[in-house]
């Protein structure tokens, strides 16, 4: 499931009388591109001329470039915080064969305007001044983006909540934000434990090395401070093999599920073929968005999302992955089957949510309303 604390709307959005919104979109000019890594960037944007952007610690942006002759979508989180930093940036690591990773790394350069959706996510959560708890979070390599947003936040406007980071990498050259980490710890002192596990260790290496296994993790849960189950909530976010694994190690430590929460990039297994094969023949879908109503033809083999976009309604998406939810919308009638759930809580698809991206229709009542965000769900 995803890190959900809350989802609620954005303030970023436009209301219609339905209670869903438009997808707002935004020509930001690039402030600055910073080197973090051999291998990865962070790139720094100017606000909007509308004036400081809005979101939430933990939240996403969807950039939008022409590569090739195509229009391509990319979701990177945000690294920035709202309550500390004036411009928002979000960092980008090389990916093996990835298209919108290597074209920015490549050629990024402040001056350059990229479009933008608005901010998206449920990575989040609340932060209020009379909190009092500890997040220990869980990073694997570029899955350090959301949690230098949420740290940051936590730690400036929280003055009774502490953090503790295990962030996971090859070697000491990977490790993105390193200074910048360095720099929190001088700042927060004992609010910020921080934890580096590596792969390839150096021969003076002082901390664990190799793969998080229970071993590692109950030998650093030793050296951070133990506030109670009440007061503790589990933060992942890197390989999906990593999270699995360290779900699988938490679980076996009777640390209950929801206090365990997860961002994923990538897509998680899945035979999605076989899930797809379950439905059959062509199905009549209403979608309500924007205050417009739309009846489209959805064949068993297409998405909600694809055959919606084949007839030029353009409804807002990024992952394609059914992990973003920038894609959600609430199905009021009839019932949906999805081929990917990753990116919805159980309470969330108890309500009804749905992910166009990954649904496929099973009715012929369908009726889906884009845009109406989740409430808060713990």
């Amino acid at each position: 499931m995803a890190f959900s604390f809350f989802k609620k709307k954005d303030k970023q959005t436009e209301s219609n009388s339905s209670g869903s919104h438009k997808t707002q979109y935004y020509k930001l000019k690039i402030r600055e591109v910073v080197k973090e890594t051999a291998d990865a960037i962070s790139i720094v944007f100017e606000n909007p001329p509308s004036g400081k952007m809005q979101y939430k610690a933990g939240q996403f942006l969807t950039l939008i470039l022409p590569i090739e002759g195509k229009s391509v979508r990319r979701a990177y989180s945000l690294c920035s915080s709202p309550y500390v930093d004036e411009y928002p940036a979000v960092a980008i690591k090389r990916v093996e064969g990835g298209l919108v990773s290597n074209y920015l790394n490549d050629h990024a350069k402040a001056g350059d305007e990229i479009e933008i959706m608005e901010p998206m996510g449920n990575f989040t959560t609340e932060i209020e001044a009379s909190k009092k708890r500890h997040l220990i979070m869980f990073a694997g390599g570029s899955g350090i983006t959301p949690m230098m947003d949420l740290v940051q936040s936590l730690l400036s406007q929280e003055s009774e909540s502490i953090a503790s980071l295990i962030y996971a990498n090859r070697n000491e050259h990977s490790i993105i934000f390193q200074d910048k980490i360095k720099s929190l710890q001088a700042s927060y002192g004992d609010r910020l434990h921080v934890h580096h596990v590596l792969d390839e260790a150096p021969m003076n290496w002082q901390g664990p090395s190799g793969l998080l296994n229970p071993g590692i993790i109950k030998e650093l849960f030793a050296q951070i401070p133990d506030w109670g189950a009440d007061k503790t909530t589990y933060l992942m976010c890197g390989p999906e093999g990593m999270m699995v694994n360290v779900e699988t190690i938490l679980t076996s430590m009777n640390i209950a599920k929801d206090r365990i929460f997860k961002e994923s990039f990538v897509s998680g297994t899945i035979n999605k073929e076989e899930k797809v094969a379950s439905t059959s023949g062509a199905h009549t879908v209403k979608i309500l968005y924007d205050g417009e109503e739309y009846e489209i033809e959805v064949a068993a083999d297409s998405t909600i999302l694809e055959t919606a976009l084949d007839q030029d309604i353009d409804l807002p998406f990024s992952c394609l992955s059914g992990l973003c939810t920038a894609c959600s919308g609430i199905c009021t009638s009839g019932q949906v089957k999805m081929t990917e759930e990753e990116g919805l809580s159980a309470s969330e698809q108890a309500a009804g949510y749905v992910l166009t991206c990954e649904g496929h229709k099973l009715t012929d009542d369908v009726v889906i309303e884009i845009g109406k965000s989740p409430t808060q769900i713990s």
